[in-house]
């Protein structure tokens, strides 16, 4: 990974942290795109311990605010001649109360797909830069369980569901790949993954019964270590440099249900988000004519 440039959102802990920590020991210039400051420094000075350079840097950015977002994508922009790796690892889940970002999004749909969305976007054109380019989108098996409604994303319509909610933003996080495979080219690959239940600090804030069954079922989860291997083996192997529009599992391809191998779906997802986002984000290329 020397001379490789990655850009890791959610670097500050959990699997992200540990991706930002193997990648930069590899020899990789690590961006951290964080958004506590306190945290991200803590986890650059663990970085810094063991990696043998000094090539970690942290961007500031809370992903809930688009503002914020093509702040941090413009000083990234600025520095980094290419990005060789982008990381959209960062995510949330939140309680069974309905809640907005400042642009007016449903948080957990606008943190886990639209951010993502909005920042490889923002750039894509440093990813194009690139020799081997390559975007790896962090998913959940929790995709299975979403349910799943175009003409409702956010909720607006329908009972909030903390859970569900989340469930149906790592659905977005395939579709989002399998679109992109489509519109990306041939030097650019991109790919979603499962990591794993991880015993992180991830949704330990939530209250109630899910919060409650997350705190009993740690015990029982792999380690941040174990979760954060097929982020670094994507972004560190022929097959992550290979493949595309593919969902990964213990490192190896598996098939997402049917909701997120459909090609209408994904198609509509993306219209939708660039909508919403008020952005146009890599056109499909027009049928030659006959």
């Amino acid at each position: 990974m020397n001379d490789k440039i990655c850009v890791i959102t959610g670097a500050n802990s959990g699997i992200g942290k540990v991706t930002a920590r193997e990648l930069a020991k590899q020899g990789a210039h690590v961006v951290m795109l964080c958004r506590n400051e306190e945290k991200a420094e803590r986890a650059k000075e663990g970085i810094l311990r063991v990696c043998g350079h000094s090539r970690v840097d942290i961007v500031l950015a809370d992903l809930s605010s688009t503002q914020q977002i093509r702040s941090a994508a413009e000083r990234i922009n600025a520095d980094c001649s290419k990005i060789d790796v982008l990381i959209n690892n960062a995510g949330l889940i939140t309680s069974n109360t309905r809640t907005t970002t400042d642009d007016g999004f449903e948080t957990t749909f606008g943190v886990n797909h639209l951010a993502p969305f909005l920042l490889t976007q923002l750039l894509l054109d440093k990813v194009l830069a690139s020799k081997q380019g390559n975007i790896i989108n962090v998913s959940s098996e929790a995709h299975r369980f979403a349910s799943f409604d175009l003409s409702d994303l956010q909720y607006e319509k329908r009972k909030y569901n903390g859970l569900k909610a989340y469930c149906s933003s790592k659905l977005c996080n395939i579709l989002f790949t399998r679109e992109l495979s489509q519109r990306l080219p041939a030097h650019v690959v991109t790919n979603s993954l499962h990591p794993g239940a991880v015993a992180s600090n991830f949704g330990g804030g939530v209250p109630g019964f899910f919060g409650i069954v997350m705190q009993l079922a740690r015990p029982f989860m792999i380690s941040e270590e174990k979760g954060a291997e097929t982020s670094i083996y994507l972004a560190t192997s022929e097959e992550g440099f290979t493949a595309t529009g593919q969902y990964f599992k213990d490192k190896k391809v598996v098939s997402p249900n049917k909701e997120a191998s459909n090609n209408y779906n994904a198609k509509r997802l993306w219209e939708i988000s660039e909508q919403l986002l008020q952005i146009t984000f890599l056109p499909q290329k027009k049928a030659a004519s006959a």
